[in-house]
């Protein structure tokens, strides 16, 4: 381990909040690349089970629960200006710890925006109010008039996360691929006016996870090779999607928003009984689940050109996801559930025993055809980069380190989201975890192949409407 660089050498106190799988695996990760103590550490987890890890290196823990009561009286005593809390739990408020960390001086980054519990599931809110664009929103209204203050870096896992720098590497491939004499954009308003240029009108975040274990799915069991109960969350909310320029017709049971943004829309429906068309380089065509990330929204919000409401230039941006084979499995007992989650959950990391995790960007409607960059990723090659890891938390492990590292070298930039970090320094501490990194051209589309069988109701003249995507 000590023959790793050093990224960083931090004097505070890193507080984590969560030790589950994503805790376990970024634990090794930190204390390769930041040059601290042990004992500067303290994690904080209502589950003792998953402390075994943290007492192998050496580092204290704290069993407690946290809640809206008690988040004061527990984490205010252990934490002061210059510490550092690094949060991966889920069902505590990320907007409760955000104000607490910038009241106090300290710095923050997580992977996910959550609620306090049963923020998602709530039948006294409106679905608007059960979203991730809501959850955002709250964050975000949190930053200083002057985006000062301590460094808070929202959602900066692999997706949301990694993708944006991801993206940002794309666009530039692109470019160079159609031979475009471009300076590296270094504004939001460049970005965007990049993106429109090579008329990119839908971005996909597609990821496919083939990673199989030695004991398959029990009845009445959900296993995932993450977080289970932040899936069974993340699933049950409803559809989200960034909302593109190029867009003509709204889907029936979706509806904007009043305030905001206005970069997405939202389904009445959760984002598990949502699918889409999409490609990866490996698995090639395949439905995704169109699940709810915060990426959908920031990306949207980002390269948004013009009036917010009538932009005269945005992408079309979603989540197109499918689990492992197991994990697709348990979503269909979830939804046959009516959404109620099983008795038993289970993370697949150390029974794996084949399997990657293809994890990247799909670029669709630039002459070129569709683009695929991201991270392919063995469950061998995992295991051999940092142990704790299976494939699909080494990515997003890899993220929350680098994340980590720079909010500690960059003190003072307040709160904000990986679309606002610098992506090449970003992909530069990530890179050596991602496997295979490759950028894949395709010919592929949503109506590739679909005349075969049935005479469906396609929009031939343009390919890339939302309505050619959607499973239906």
């Amino acid at each position: 381990m000590d023959a790793f660089r050093k990224e960083h050498e931090f004097r505070g106190r890193l507080l984590m909040v969560g030790f589950g799988c994503i805790g376990q695996g970024v634990l090794p990760l930190l204390l390769r690349h930041i040059d601290m103590q042990r004992q500067q550490m303290l994690i904080v987890s209502p589950d003792n089970a998953d402390m075994a890890t943290a007492r192998s290196y050496g580092v204290p823990c704290l069993l407690s629960a946290l809640t809206a009561d008690n988040l004061q009286s527990v984490l205010a005593p252990r934490l002061a200006a210059g510490d550092f809390l690094l949060n991966l739990s889920v069902n505590v408020s990320s907007a409760a710890l955000i104000a607490m960390c910038q009241d106090m001086g300290a710095l923050y980054l997580d992977t996910c925006i959550e609620p306090w519990v049963g923020g998602y599931t709530d039948p006294a809110l409106t679905v608007s109010m059960r979203t991730n664009y809501a959850l955002r929103e709250a964050a975000l209204a949190l930053r200083r008039q002057d985006r000062r203050g301590p460094t808070a870096v929202l959602t900066h896992g692999a997706n949301p996360g990694l993708v944006s720098h991801l993206l940002k590497q794309a666009l530039l491939n692109i470019a160079q691929h159609n031979r475009l004499a471009i300076e590296t954009p270094d504004s939001r308003l460049a970005w965007g006016q990049l993106a429109q240029q090579l008329q990119i009108q839908v971005i996909h975040i597609a990821e496919r996870d083939t990673q199989v274990g030695t004991r398959r799915k029990a009845i009445g069991e959900f296993l995932n090779t993450w977080s289970v109960e932040a899936f069974v969350d993340e699933a049950c909310q409803p559809t989200e999607l960034g909302w593109g320029s190029h867009e003509l017709n709204l889907p029936a049971d979706a509806a904007h928003h009043g305030a905001g943004c206005r970069a997405s829309i939202y389904l009445n429906r959760p984002g598990a009984s949502t699918r889409v068309r999409s490609w990866t380089p490996l698995a090639g065509p395949m439905h995704g689940f169109l699940i709810t990330h915060s990426e959908a929204i920031s990306i949207a919000d980002y390269f948004t050109l013009g009036d917010a409401q009538n932009p005269s230039y945005r992408p079309t941006v979603n989540y197109a996801y499918h689990p492992c084979d197991d994990a697709v499995l348990s979503l269909h007992e979830l939804a046959g559930r009516n959404w109620c989650p099983q008795g038993h959950e289970r993370v697949l990391k150390d029974e794996i025993t084949s399997g990657m995790d293809e994890l990247g960007v799909l670029l669709m409607g630039h002459p070129s055809g569709a683009y695929w960059y991201g991270s392919q990723l063995s469950i061998d090659q995992a295991r051999a980069l940092c142990p704790h890891n299976s494939a699909t938390s080494l990515q997003v492990t890899a993220a929350v380190m680098a994340g980590v590292v720079w909010a500690m070298k960059n003190p003072a930039r307040g709160v904000l989201e990986p679309d606002e970090m610098p992506f090449d320094e970003i992909l530069g501490l990530c890179r050596p975890y991602l496997g295979n990194l490759v950028g894949v051209y395709t010919d592929w589309t949503p109506l590739a192949g679909r005349e075969r069988l049935f005479a469906e109701d396609l929009d031939r003249h343009q390919p890339w409407q939302f309505r050619n995507f959607r499973v239906t």
